[in-house]
């Protein structure tokens, strides 16, 4: 794993930051072995800052954060346990379209039912008429569960993963700064927040295409639109979907700064997840439901309305946000203030 995080500065350093080869070693990692190993924050391996500019380091380009984005996704998505849960989350519209096709196969409806009994979950009985309403469907089934535990393993590995495999502190050889590294692993997360929405729509609106007829959409208003514009209702859905993922993403960043275990890290996120969704459905604590980040993630069913009702869809987006700012904020200080060993 040490080798990983080598190659990973080198890959960085590639990319044009030559100005830290000027300064001939000693200031790069700091005065000292302390200030080197993050014990007095202070180095190359504190906060970016006190060791570079005594040996007149220059500061690294934008460019830098962008390599360093870079770097970092094509890190995540090479890992075969991101492969793996991708792979996981589009085997699920196919089995809920299969699933679908064999229990209406006989000309009924979903739960054993007939056409226009009106059973069935929300969306799930509509596949049948039209196959985009599969993505809907596979997004509504995973957003509680599926979709923010492959985010929390993601989020929860982001920092404690490289501590615990030792390659953080070879991260920050590079003068990128904890601050710009950080804000790398948060993009990152972002981006794979996207990533895998996108993989669940894109395998539902395949297998709907392949096992069930498209064409025009009716909306859950009760107006009829054409298939352009349901599909880029359908990329709206997604967006938001990924939007809604953000807070808990966050969380998790925050939480794998907190140690060293990536295992303790993604099992935290996760049961963060579990928990805070349990507490959603207890009557009993309703005065705090508008605050926990799941309650308004169904909300993106109004995108299907016309007009589309906006509400529901905007406290999601800015409870969303505060949970970035409030878990943002905790892990630049701690990540900042942090004694990187490892």
């Amino acid at each position: 794993m040490a080798e990983a995080g080598e190659s990973r500065v080198a890959e960085a350093a590639r990319t044009g930051l030559r100005g830290g080869a000027r300064t001939g070693g000693r200031d790069m990692y700091g005065t000292g072995e302390r200030d080197a190993y993050g014990t007095g924050g202070r180095g190359a391996y504190g906060t970016g800052a006190s060791g570079g500019e005594r040996g007149g380091m220059r500061r690294p380009s934008p460019l830098w954060a962008l390599a360093l984005f870079r770097s970092e996704l094509t890190t995540t998505l090479r890992r075969w346990r991101t492969r793996a849960l991708l792979g996981v989350l589009a085997l699920i519209p196919i089995l809920i379209g299969v699933a679908v096709k064999i229990e209406t196969s006989d000309g009924g409806n979903l739960g054993g039912g007939h056409a226009g009994d009106g059973q069935g979950p929300a969306f799930f009985s509509q596949i049948t008429n039209n196959g985009i309403f599969l993505v809907f469907a596979s997004l509504a089934a995973t957003l509680p569960v599926f979709l923010p535990m492959v985010i929390g393993v993601i989020a929860g590995d982001a920092i404690a993963g490289e501590a615990g495999a030792g390659t953080l502190r070879y991260l920050l050889v590079a003068p990128a700064g904890r601050t710009r590294l950080l804000l790398a692993k948060f993009t990152t997360t972002m981006a794979f927040c996207l990533i895998s929405t996108l993989i669940v729509a894109l395998s539902g609106l395949v297998t709907g295409a392949l096992l069930f007829p498209l064409g025009d959409v009716t909306l859950i208003s009760g107006i009829t639109v054409p298939f352009e514009e349901a599909l880029l209702r359908a990329l709206g859905v997604a967006a938001v979907v990924a939007l809604s993922l953000v807070g808990i993403a966050t969380a998790g960043l925050f939480i794998s700064t907190l140690t060293n275990s990536g295992i303790a890290a993604m099992a935290t996120t996760v049961g963060l997840v579990v928990t805070v969704q349990i507490l959603d459905t207890i009557p009993q604590l309703h005065a705090i439901h508008p605050y926990l980040f799941p309650h308004y993630w169904l909300s993106f069913a109004d995108l299907l309305r016309e007009p589309v009702y906006w509400d529901q869809l905007i406290k999601n987006m800015g409870l969303q946000g505060l949970y970035v700012a409030v878990f943002g904020s905790a892990a630049w200080a701690r990540f900042t203030a942090k004694d990187i060993t490892a």
